[in-house]
C-alpha cells in the first residue's frame, strides 16, 4: 500500500514522494507543523489531502493537542484512512484509523488468537490474527489478558458470547451505532449491551471486546481515570491504545500512541489519552491494554511501533476493520 506524502508552503500543498506504509509509520516529516498553521490560515488545507473521497487532513483541535513537526494520510479505499501525526519536540507518535461506520460495507470483528499450549497459549501478534482475517484491512490489539492468555474483559464473536465479564466494554453490530458500557447479565439467557444478545446461541453478529477504563461517556469524562489503586498505570505515560466513536458523523476512531521510546514516542497519560480523544470529537471513548501489547496495522503490516525489544506482543485478541459489501445485507 503506498502512502501520500505532503509538504505544504504559502501556495498549498504538494504531494511528496511516495513510498511503502511501513513499521513506525510517520518517523519522518512530510507536512511541517508551521506550514500547517499557514495552510489553515490561508484556507488551503484542502490541498493536503487526496482526491476523490479523499478522508479530511486532521483537525484544528487535534492539531492544537498533538502539535505535529509532521503528518500523513493514507486512504484505504471509501471511509476508511490511517493518519500518522508525529511531534518531534515531545516527542510522540499518534496513530489513527478514522473508520466511517456509516458506509454499511464498513464493520468490525473480533479477531480470536487460537487456544494453544506452551509459553504464548491463547495469543497470537495482531498482525497474524489481521492476515488470518480474511477482508481485515486494519486493525489494532484489543483486551487485557491474563498469563493463560484469557480476556479479562467480555468477548463476543460472530454473535457468540464466549466470554462475560463485568468490565467496560465496546460493541458493534451491522446497521445500528457502537455502544460503550459495562455489560449485564439477564438471567443465564440474554447478555445485556445496547440491545439483548440471546445466550448460548447469540445473535451471529455482534462484536464486542472489552477494556479499562472507560474515558469519556455522553461527552463527560469519567470518574475513574485517575485510578487511585494504580496510579502508575494512569499518570505514568505509557503507549496506549482507545477507541472514540461520534455520534453525529457516524465515525470510528481508533488510536494507538507509542510510548517508552524516548527518542520516538514517549507515550501518554489517561488524562492525556482522554484530551486526545476529546480533540476527535468523539462523545464515547474506551481505552483498551495498552503497553507492550499496543500495535496498530494497517496493510501490510504495523504503521506503529510497539515498545517491546521483541516487537509485536502476542495477544489474546484484536479489533479488526474489514470491508464486505454482505453487511449491508446484515442490516438489523
Amino acid at each position: 500500500m503506498v502512502r501520500q506524502q505532503y509538504r505544504c508552503s504559502r501556495s498549498g500543498c504538494q504531494e511528496g514522494a511516495g513510498g511503502e506504509v511501513s513499521r513506525a509509520g510517520g518517523r519522518k516529516g512530510f507536512c511541517g507543523f508551521g506550514a500547517i498553521a499557514v495552510a489553515a490560515a490561508l484556507g488551503l488545507m484542502g490541498g493536503c489531502r487526496m482526491g476523490g473521497e479523499s478522508p479530511p487532513p486532521p483537525s484544528a483541535s487535534l492539531l492544537e493537542l498533538v502539535q505535529p513537526t509532521s503528518w500523513e494520510v493514507v486512504p484505504s479505499g471509501p471511509g476508511l484512512a490511517y493518519l500518522g501525526l508525529l511531534n518531534e519536540a515531545e516527542p510522540w507518535a499518534v496513530h489513527l484509523l478514522r473508520v466511517e461506520l456509516g458506509r454499511c460495507e464498513l464493520g468490525l470483528h473480533v479477531l480470536e488468537a487460537p487456544v494453544g499450549r506452551g509459553t504464548e497459549a491463547g495469543r497470537t501478534r495482531v498482525s497474524e490474527l489481521a492476515a488470518r482475517g480474511g477482508e481485515v484491512l486494519a486493525a489494532v490489539n484489543g483486551d487485557f489478558f491474563t498469563p493463560e492468555g484469557l480476556p479479562v474483559g467480555t468477548e463476543v464473536v460472530m454473535g457468540v458470547p464466549r466470554r462475560i465479564r463485568s468490565r467496560p466494554a465496546f460493541a458493534w453490530r451491522p446497521g445500528a451505532p457502537p455502544w460503550m458500557g459495562t455489560p449485564e447479565r439477564e438471567g443465564d439467557s440474554v447478555l445485556v449491551l445496547g440491545w439483548d444478545v440471546p445466550r448460548p446461541s447469540g445473535d451471529a453478529v455482534t462484536e464486542v471486546v472489552s477494556g479499562f477504563p472507560l474515558l469519556l461517556r455522553n461527552g463527560l469524562r469519567v470518574g475513574d481515570l485517575e485510578v487511585s489503586d494504580r496510579p502508575s498505570f494512569a499518570q505514568e505515560r505509557h503507549p496506549r491504545t482507545a477507541l472514540g466513536w461520534d455520534s453525529d458523523l457516524d465515525l470510528l476512531w481508533i488510536v494507538v500512541v507509542d510510548g517508552r521510546q524516548p527518542d520516538h514516542s514517549v507515550g501518554m497519560t489517561l488524562p492525556e489519552l482522554t484530551s486526545l480523544m476529546e480533540s476527535l470529537g468523539v462523545e464515547d471513548a474506551l481505552n483498551l491494554d495498552g503497553g507492550g501489547s499496543s500495535v496498530m496495522v494497517f496493510g501490510a503490516g504495523p504503521v506503529s511501533s510497539p515498545s517491546d525489544a521483541d516487537g509485536e506482543r502476542p495477544v489474546a485478541n484484536a479489533l479488526g476493520v474489514l470491508r464486505d459489501p454482505g453487511l449491508c445485507h446484515l442490516q438489523l
